[in-house]
């Protein structure tokens, strides 16, 4: 644990519509996502605070950080996206010593997918009206 001082680190992640602004500092562990626990938060689906994880696993940092996450717009995936960005970059703050690590990964990578837009006289993005001969 000598490598974390004590200051805090904040960062902030996107994807899709959402943003998550992301506090860490010294700590047992625990994630806090708008003031609910993160298993309750995420409890649909226990891949996604698998993937949420992901940056404290290559770092080894499983058990020395705490996590405040505040996350708002999009649904579930999008903002485990986000979190999962803000995570990778705060701790990339804390010490760059991880950020090879985390780079090969992928968990410094903003993933920029989003929808893409309605257009007139389609249905959606590209579903168009049936075509009826007569």
């Amino acid at each position: 644990m000598s490598e974390i001082s004590s200051s805090i680190s904040v960062a902030v992640g996107r994807r899709k519509c959402a943003i998550a602004r992301v506090r860490i500092a010294k700590g047992d562990g625990k994630i806090v996502i708008n003031n609910i626990d993160s298993t309750h938060y995420l409890q649909y689906s226990p891949k996604y605070l698998q993937y949420l994880k992901e940056p404290l696993a290559l770092a080894n940092l499983e058990t020395e950080l705490d996590i405040h996450v505040n996350v708002i717009g999009g649904g579930i995936a999008g903002q485990t996206g986000a979190i999962r960005l803000g995570i990778a970059r705060a701790i990339c703050k804390i010490n760059s010593d991880h950020r090879g690590i985390l780079k090969a990964e992928g968990c410094l990578t903003r993933d920029a997918r989003v929808k893409e837009r309605k257009k007139y006289g389609l249905k959606k993005a590209r579903k168009a009206p049936q075509y009826s001969k007569r």
